[in-house]
C-alpha cells in the first residue's frame, strides 16, 4: 500500500499491464520456437484494439521451450511491479489447447472470493484470453496444431508482493498478473478498483463481518491497531472512496458461507476527509481539491474568530488548518468526520453500519463520527454516546 497521496497536482504517464507483458513474452516465445525468431521487440493488441511494441530483453533456451523476458513500465502509477522483470517459460506440449502455470514470483489462490478457484495460479481471465488469442494467432500461422504449456512468472516476485493486497486476498507465493484493458492509467479506476472489489468479496467470503477501509499506511495502521483487526478485514481503498462506498451500495449476502457485511470503518486522512465531507467520492488532487472556504465555513460556525477564518482561507495545507483549529480550541475534525459520515451513509446499504476516523500525519486518530474525544497521542479519552 503506498503512503497517503499529496494534496498536489503533478502531471502523468501511462503504462501497461503484467498481463501486457505476459502477452509480450508469450508472442516472442513462440515466433522463437516456431519461426527461430528472437525480436528485440513485439507487437501486441489490447483488448480494446490498441496496439503496442513491447521490447524483448532476453531469450534462454530451458527443456522443451523457452523463456522470454520483459520489464514491466507502469508509467506513472504506484505500482509494485513498475521495473520488474516479467518472464514467460512457454512449451509446446502434446496435448491440445493451453495449460497457465505459476512460475516463480506467480502466486496461487488459496482462499475463496475471488474470480479464479482455489488452486490455480494468480493469472486472471483478461490476461489469459490476450495471451490465449495470440498463442492460437501464431500456432495458426505457422501451422502448429498441438498445445502450449505458459508458465508466467516475476523475478523477485514473490518480495514485491509483500507491497501489493495479496496476501490478504489469499494470493500466496508472489504476485497477480492482471489486467482488463492492458493500459495501466494511473491512479485509475480499473486495477486498483478491481483489488477493492476483490478485497470485500475475500472479506465476505471468509466470514468478516466487519471492514476497515482506508486512504492510506498511517491511516490503516490507526484502525487495525485500534481494533485488532484481521488483515483480510482491511480493504486499501487509497483514494477511491466511491469505489468502496459504491460497491456497498447493493447488500450482498456470500453463496458459500452465507455471510455479508454489518460495519464500515473509514480511517483516513483528515485532509480526504474533507473531500469526501465535501461530496467528493475521489479523494485525489486531479479530481477533488481542498476547499478551505468550507473549512473556514465550518469554523465559523463552531466559533472562530474573523481572523482565525482569514487564517484557514489563507492556509497551504489541511495540516496549518487543524493545527489553528485546535489552537483555537475549534473541533473542526470531528464536523468533518460526522460530515463525512452522512455523505458515506447516502451510498452504502442501509443495512451496514458505518463510522469515520481521522488521522493526521503522524497516523494518530484526531477526531471520528462518534465525536469522540483524543488526547495528543491519539487515544480515545472520552467517548460520546451521540449515534448518527
Amino acid at each position: 500500500m503506498w503512503p497517503e497521496s499529496s494534496e498536489t497536482e503533478q502531471p502523468l504517464r501511462n503504462g501497461l499491464t503484467t498481463g501486457s507483458c505476459a502477452t509480450a513474452c508469450c508472442v516472442a516465445a513462440v515466433r522463437a520456437l516456431l519461426a527461430h525468431k528472437q525480436p528485440a521487440s513485439v507487437e501486441i493488441t489490447l483488448p480494446r484494439g490498441e496496439v503496442v511494441n513491447l521490447d524483448i530483453i532476453n531469450y534462454q533456451a530451458i527443456e522443451q521451450g523457452i523463456r522470454t523476458s520483459t520489464i514491466k513500465d507502469a508509467g506513472d502509477d504506484p505500482d509494485a511491479t513498475h521495473g520488474a522483470t516479467l518472464f514467460v517459460e512457454l512449451r509446446l506440449v502434446p496435448e491440445q489447447g493451453i495449460k497457465f502455470k505459476a512460475a516463480e514470483g506467480v502466486g496461487t489462490v488459496t482462499r475463496d472470493g475471488l474470480v479464479l478457484a482455489i488452486g490455480e495460479p494468480a493469472i486472471n481471465p483478461v490476461p489469459r484470453k490476450m495471451m490465449t488469442s495470440h498463442l492460437e494467432h501464431y500456432a495458426q500461422a505457422y501451422q502448429y496444431t498441438e498445445g502450449f504449456e505458459v508458465s508466467v512468472g516475476v523475478e523477485n516476485g514473490e518480495q514485491i508482493a509483500t507491497n501489493t493486497m495479496n496476501s490478504r486476498l489469499g494470493i500466496i507465493g508472489g504476485l497477480s498478473i492482471l489486467g482488463t484493458t492492458g493500459i495501466v492509467r494511473p491512479y485509475s479506476c480499473a486495477a486498483y478498483i478491481a483489488s477493492i472489489h476483490q478485497g470485500i468479496d475475500v472479506a465476505r467470503a471468509n466470514h468478516f463481518r466487519h471492514l476497515a477501509a482506508s486512504t492510506g499506511i498511517a491511516s490503516e495502521h490507526a484502525i487495525k491497531e485500534y481494533y485488532q483487526m484481521d488483515e483480510v478485514s482491511l480493504i486499501e481503498m487509497g483514494d477511491f472512496v466511491g469505489a468502496m462506498l459504491k460497491y456497498l451500495r447493493r447488500e450482498k449476502i456470500d453463496p458459500k458461507s452465507g455471510n455479508r457485511i454489518q460495519k464500515l470503518s473509514i480511517s483516513a486522512g483528515f485532509g480526504k476527509l474533507t473531500k469526501l465531507a465535501n461530496g467528493h467520492l475521489d479523494l485525489n488532487s486531479r479530481q477533488s481539491s481542498i476547499d478551505f472556504e468550507q473549512l473556514a465555513n465550518i469554523a465559523k460556525n463552531l466559533g472562530a474568530s474573523t481572523e482565525l477564518q482569514q487564517q484557514i482561507l489563507m492556509a497551504n495545507t489541511t495540516i496549518q488548518v487543524l493545527n489553528m483549529t485546535k489552537e483555537a480550541g475549534i473541533d473542526i475534525a470531528t464536523v468533518v468526520c460526522v460530515d463525512a459520515l452522512k455523505f458515506a451513509k447516502s451510498i452504502v446499504h442501509t443495512s451496514i453500519e458505518v463510522e469515520v476516523w481521522a488521522v493526521n500525519r503522524k497516523g494518530l486518530f484526531v477526531a471520528n463520527s462518534h465525536q469522540d474525544k483524543f488526547d495528543s497521542k491519539g487515544q480515545v479519552i472520552a467517548q460520546s454516546k451521540v449515534n448518527l
